[in-house]
């Protein structure tokens, strides 16, 4: 008898297992469930393809949004539209079995309608470095791939102790941060690159502002003196524009020859890569420091 108990526990709490699936909550406070992993995943920003690749799920990704160029693969995947403008029959056309949205660049009109359509939705949200390697757990958990995403999320979380314990208490340096040129547009301290710069000891001048991508005057970068530029730009080669800088040659960053750039895809997308973009910015940071009047070399 205590046998054949103990076998009808055994199967009823794999019965409940099974009925409970799989159950995750997202950044926008959320409860997504699965019955089973996602085998057919539409991914709706870039950053999300790439976190999904790292998590294992690559296989299971069936759609993407455009600009979705990294891993290589991904580039070959069906499109369903920019990230602001979905292509919503595209997307059921797909038959996913979970959609992965971006909360900060899809349009909240257009993912309640895929809500409504009954399609499970997880949304995505990481505004720090330390939510990359979340993201990637939960990707791996949603897709049934943890063998794979647990251990890249712990070499990711590795990797920003490394930076965090190395750079973060150096010397601040007060820095610029320069998104594009005409608009002059910046990043305040909730954005993500803002806690990139902090994990360098670099110290945002235009932290303070509400907007997370707020526009920003000449006059205010002069009266704010920074001591270095960092600019991204368009793409992987440096923008003509960061020079444009040195017709003010009493800026400090001027002076001291600090302006820095960063390739975009390397320090604006919350994936494992902002790293590696972390580690190019916090050079720039340790070279601005040596510039420093008394710094030995400098």
């Amino acid at each position: 008898m205590p046998n054949r108990l103990l076998l009808s526990l055994c199967l009823l709490a794999a019965a409940a297992a099974a009925q409970a699936g799989i159950v995750v909550q997202d950044d926008a406070g959320r409860t997504v469930r699965l019955a089973a992993p996602a085998r057919r995943i539409v991914s709706l920003a870039p950053h999300i393809t790439e976190n999904l690749y790292a998590a294992g799920a690559g296989s299971h990704i069936v759609g993407v949004s455009a600009y979705s160029d990294y891993p290589a693969a991904a580039k070959k995947l069906p499109r369903v539209g920019g990230a602001a403008s979905l292509d919503l029959e595209a997307i059921l056309a797909l038959k996913p079995d979970l959609v992965i949205a971006w909360d900060s660049g899809n349009q909240a009109g257009q993912l309640a309608k895929l809500r409504a359509l009954g399609l499970p939705l997880f949304v995505s949200r990481p505004l720090k470095v330390d939510d990359i390697a979340t993201d990637i757990a939960r990707f791996g958990e949603l897709a049934g791939t943890s063998a794979v995403a647990l251990p890249e999320a712990r070499a990711v979380r590795a990797r920003i102790a490394e930076l965090r314990a190395r750079y973060a208490q150096r010397p601040p340096v007060r820095t610029f941060y320069q998104i594009w040129d005409r608009p002059l547009i910046t990043v305040n301290g909730e954005q993500l690159i803002s806690d990139v710069m902090r994990l360098c000891g670099a110290d945002n001048v235009f932290a303070g502002l509400p907007q997370l991508a707020p526009t920003v005057s000449i006059e205010a970068v002069l009266a704010a003196d920074p001591e270095a530029i960092v600019a991204s730009g368009a793409d992987a080669t440096r923008p003509q524009w960061l020079d444009g800088w040195k017709r003010w040659k009493d800026l400090t960053a001027v002076a001291r020859g600090n302006l820095f750039f960063v390739p975009p895809d390397l320090i604006s997308r919350p994936t494992p890569r902002i790293l590696d973009g972390a580690r190019l910015l916090c050079a720039d940071m340790e070279t601005a420091r040596g510039r420093r009047p008394g710094a030995k070399g400098g």
